[in-house]
């Protein structure tokens, strides 16, 4: 997968499929599945499809895996294919289509066998993977559609299902059909990631910031695009083979650090880099430190994550 452009061969055409109206802009409230548990997959049919996962895609990757009721091992592969996408913590949600009751998306999608997963992308559908997978090469997979979600502007977060079958029917949220806000502050900054254009965006987002430093979701946006800007064209493989080769290379566990937290292993991007101001002093540790409290600013300050790892910063520092 290919994280600059997501347009490629392979996309599938749902156009057919869609009913006239817009999608909700990029940066727009997402207006998927809602709920105060902690898992990020669903079931979903075709009468939910278009909000759930087509218009969804706009404001966080979605992955789309088919299943079928008449092959249970299928079920089951995608069982573990959801365990996976929930570790990711929001950063991108799991839909599961049954083929059998579907079978309209199953035509369109161009089922051939189950499991079938795919990516989705500001409504694209492009396939990952069919069959079953272990759990390592499914998150390889999620982190590279992780990756190429924000690589082309897609930064947003999914909200939680209410369960493990939290499928959301059209009509059960009665805020379902309310037009998307996009606020007109981030108009500039969101349009230059449309065009691909990191740098403009990066570049309005620290006017807003200098403007108003208090302005905290400017600040997360800008570190959402920094982060967009330092890891464009990023390998994942080779970045993390780079790292482990070469564990004193600044440069190389920052990145690193970076492509861990689009992938979803945050803890893991914050310990690296704590075990680089551990081993460092002087201007070297106070880049590394920078480098961390941006990561800090890509999820906000309220994500309890974050209070984890001052902690274990301060204790590295002092």
């Amino acid at each position: 997968m290919t994280a600059q452009n997501f347009s490629r061969p392979g996309a599938i055409d749902l156009s057919a499929l869609r009913p006239t109206g817009a999608a909700p802009p990029p940066g727009s409230p997402p207006r998927g599945p809602t709920g105060d548990g902690g898992s990020y997959s669903f079931d979903v049919t075709e009468e939910g499809f278009q909000t759930l996962v087509l218009e969804a895609s706009a404001q966080h990757p979605v992955v789309l895996a088919l299943w079928s009721s008449r092959a249970a091992q299928s079920r089951a592969a995608v069982d573990v294919i959801s365990t996976v996408a929930d570790s990711f913590g929001g950063r991108l949600s799991l839909a599961r289509l049954d083929i059998d009751s579907s079978p309209q998306l199953a035509q369109a999608l161009q089922v051939r066998a189950v499991p079938y997963v795919l990516a989705v992308l500001r409504g694209q559908p492009v396939p990952l993977f069919e069959g079953s997978v272990d759990e390592a090469a499914a998150r390889e997979a999620m982190e590279q559609v992780v990756q190429a979600a924000v690589a082309n502007g897609i930064t947003g977060t999914a909200q939680p299902v209410a369960g493990p079958a939290g499928d959301v029917e059209p009509g059960e949220d009665e805020d379902l059909d309310a037009e998307p806000v996009s606020d007109p502050r981030f108009a500039e900054a969101e349009q230059a990631l449309e065009r691909g254009d990191t740098e403009q965006s990066v570049a309005a987002y620290q006017r807003l910031v200098a403007a108003n430093p208090a302005d905290t979701e400017a600040a997360t946006r800008l570190a959402q695009a920094e982060l967009v800007l330092r890891t464009s064209g990023a390998d994942l493989a080779a970045a993390r083979a780079a790292a482990a080769d070469n564990p004193d290379d600044d440069d190389a566990q920052l990145l690193a650090a970076d492509l861990d937290l689009l992938g979803g292993h945050v803890d893991d991007a914050f310990d690296r880099i704590i075990g680089v101001v551990r081993r460092t002093s002087g201007a070297e540790r106070e880049r590394a430190r920078r480098h961390l409290i941006g990561l800090f600013d890509v999820l906000g300050v309220d994500d309890p994550r974050v209070a984890g790892a001052r902690r274990r910063l301060a204790s590295a520092l002092f």
